[in-house]
C-alpha cells in the first residue's frame, strides 16, 4: 500500500480544534483518499508511534492506521475506513501516551478485548477481534475520530492538572 512518493505531515498538538471533532464519514476512496492513507503511515513510523487518525494530521475524516511493529513488517499494518468498535469487554489499565499530547504519559483504563469494523482501502468490510495492545491502540485511534483525546479519560483532577501542564509547555515554545 505504501508508495515512492510520500511525505511526512505536521501532527497537530493539543489545543487545535480539529482534535475536539467528531470527524466525517469516508463515502469515497479515491486516489486522494489513498495518498493520505500512505502519508499517514510514512508520518506514523517517523513520529515513531503505533497509530494515527486523520485528524492528528489536520484531516477531519474517519480514517485511522495501526502498525504495532513500527514499520517493520508491512504486513502488519492496519488501515480503516470508517471504523467503529462492535464490542468491548474486560478492563486493562496500561500507561498511554499520544503523538498529539506530547511528553504526556498517563495510566488509562481501556477494554482488554474488543471487535472492530471497518472498511479497507478497496472497500471491502474488515472486522478484527483484538486483545491487548492491539485493543488500546484501536480505542485510542477510534477515539480520535470521535473528538476525545486520552487525557479525557482521566479523572476531573488529573485531566486540570495535565491541561495545566500542556497549557504551560505551549506558553514556554515547547509544545
Amino acid at each position: 500500500m505504501i508508495d515512492e512518493e510520500r511525505s511526512i505531515m505536521k501532527i497537530m498538538v493539543y489545543g487545535n480544534p480539529v482534535l475536539t471533532r467528531k470527524a466525517e464519514e469516508i463515502r469515497n476512496i479515491d486516489d486522494g483518499m489513498v495518498r493520505l492513507a500512505n502519508d499517514m503511515i510514512y508520518t506514523m513510523h517517523a513520529a515513531p508511534g503505533i497509530g494515527l487518525a486523520a485528524p492528528q494530521v489536520n484531516r477531519s475524516v474517519r480514517l485511522i492506521t495501526v502498525d504495532l511493529s513500527v514499520g517493520e513488517r508491512s504486513e502488519d499494518i492496519i488501515i480503516l475506513i470508517n471504523p467503529e468498535i462492535l464490542s468491548a469487554e474486560g478492563s486493562d489499565i496500561l500507561e498511554e501516551g499520544c503523538l498529539s499530547v506530547p511528553d504526556v504519559n498517563e495510566k488509562i483504563d481501556r477494554p482488554f478485548r474488543v471487535s472492530v469494523k471497518g472498511f479497507d482501502m478497496r472497500g471491502k468490510e474488515k472486522k478484527f477481534d483484538a486483545s491487548g495492545l492491539l485493543a488500546r491502540v484501536l480505542c485510542h485511534e477510534i477515539d480520535h475520530l470521535n473528538g476525545k483525546l486520552f487525557i479525557d479519560h482521566l479523572s476531573p483532577l488529573k485531566k486540570g492538572m495535565v491541561k495545566k501542564r500542556l497549557r504551560k509547555q505551549k506558553n514556554s515554545g515547547n509544545g
